[in-house]
């Protein structure tokens, strides 16, 4: 398996040399800059590696395990693919995304909870109430938020994994959706439009949002709703793409996508001249990429615009896939189906794989042999003296 090169620039190196351009920030920024300044570095502790056919002896620095560093997160990743893994149903997949117009995202980012709190909320309804009136079947859905442009700009919309069927309404019979067609995109963008509206102007009545800087003017109330009625002049983005090829798909999907961050170390080209220069798909031709320069302090800022509240849960599970029933719906769902084996056993790769295909290399791999497995001998605690 040929590895990746490993990037010359990371978002640790910009925030280590330059984080004292930032000035003062939210305690949940500092905390996150922190951690990714420190993630594998000797500021943390950690172990010796040896090889059990060479010999080979490496260091390895402890991870930050920081949900927003572009160096960690990908054990709690795997984890999380194997358990989603065994709940796969043997059905397409559709994914569909539901996008804010740029008219709200000011409102959003300083209302960060509510606002995203209000887009699951409308995203999920949306697709259970359509598919409850146009097919007459309860469905499930995984949701994950994304709050990025590929230019790291403030961009909210979910992403929501929706398998290609539902129950009946007294759960006896599974009902699946045309193979290349879920729900009519433009009856989703109007019901999503509505919920949305409506829900922004009931939270503002409850008065949960706050106008601060430039759009404090929205404390007024006709302001606001000026703003609500300029966004039901416009056509809400609701897009549906073509059902997965199957669970192996889905899995990569899962692998790749639902713990993703605003930007990658590898998207990173160099950084010159207080400059940060990165890689970006042209939003008029996805398959071509282009490179954006942004004054350091820039990208510093952009990137901190998505670091969530704390303990702000950016995956969640709706309808049939909801927490508390899930387990009892998979089983009922599969019974129904007449599915023997879980679809895990019929993958031909496993988490494990998929995970190592996106790293492009093996995690415990000796680098020196290239055949024997590093095991850790000892852990240390953090240097305190390092520089």
């Amino acid at each position: 398996m040929e590895n990746k090169k490993r990037p010359e620039v990371e978002v640790a190196d910009i925030f280590r040399q330059f984080d004292h351009l930032l000035g003062p920030m939210p305690k949940s920024h500092w905390k996150v800059v922190q951690a990714i300044k420190n993630c594998r570095t000797g500021a943390l502790g950690g172990h010796l590696l040896k090889c059990g056919d060479c010999s080979h002896e490496s260091q390895a620095f402890n991870s930050c395990r920081n949900r927003f560093c572009p160096k960690c997160g990908y054990t709690a990743r795997s984890e999380w693919v194997e358990k989603r893994t065994k709940e796969l149903l043997p059905c397409p997949y559709f994914h569909v995304v539901f996008t804010l117009p740029s008219e709200l995202r000011a409102v959003v980012l300083r209302n960060q909870e509510v606002s995203y709190n209000i887009l699951f909320k409308a995203a999920s309804e949306t697709l259970k109430s359509m598919a409850k009136k146009n097919i007459n079947i309860d469905i499930g859905l995984i949701a994950v938020l994304h709050t990025w442009s590929q230019t790291l700009i403030n961009h909210p919309h979910i992403h929501c994994l929706v398998p290609g069927g539902g129950l009946s309404e007294n759960k006896n019979k599974w009902k699946t959706c045309k193979e290349s067609y879920l729900l009519p995109v433009t009856a989703l963008a109007k019901v999503f439009k509505g919920k949305i509206l409506e829900a922004f102007e009931d939270a503002f009545n409850k008065d949960q949002l706050k106008f601060m800087g430039q759009i404090d003017y929205l404390n007024c109330p006709g302001s606001f709703k000026d703003l609500l009625i300029k966004c039901a002049g416009k056509n809400f983005h609701v897009y549906c793409e073509e059902p997965f090829a199957g669970p192996e798909q889905v899995l990569k999907y899962l692998g790749e996508y639902t713990h993703r961050i605003a930007i990658s170390n590898y998207r990173i080209i160099k950084l010159e001249d207080g400059k940060v220069y990165f890689k970006y798909r042209d939003p008029d031709n996805p398959a071509k990429k282009k490179v954006m320069a942004l004054e350091v302090k820039e990208f510093m800022r952009r990137f901190l615009l998505h670091v969530l509240p704390k303990g702000f849960v950016r995956i969640r599970h709706f309808g049939l896939l909801a927490s508390r029933f899930k387990q009892i719906n998979i089983d009922t769902i599969k019974k129904l189906m007449e599915v023997v084996e879980t679809t895990l056993e019929d993958l031909e790769k496993s988490w494990q794989d998929i995970l190592e295909d996106t790293l492009g290399k093996k995690l415990d791999q000796c680098p020196k042999c290239q055949s024997g497995i590093l095991k850790a001998v000892f852990s240390y605690r953090a240097f305190y003296d390092t520089a």
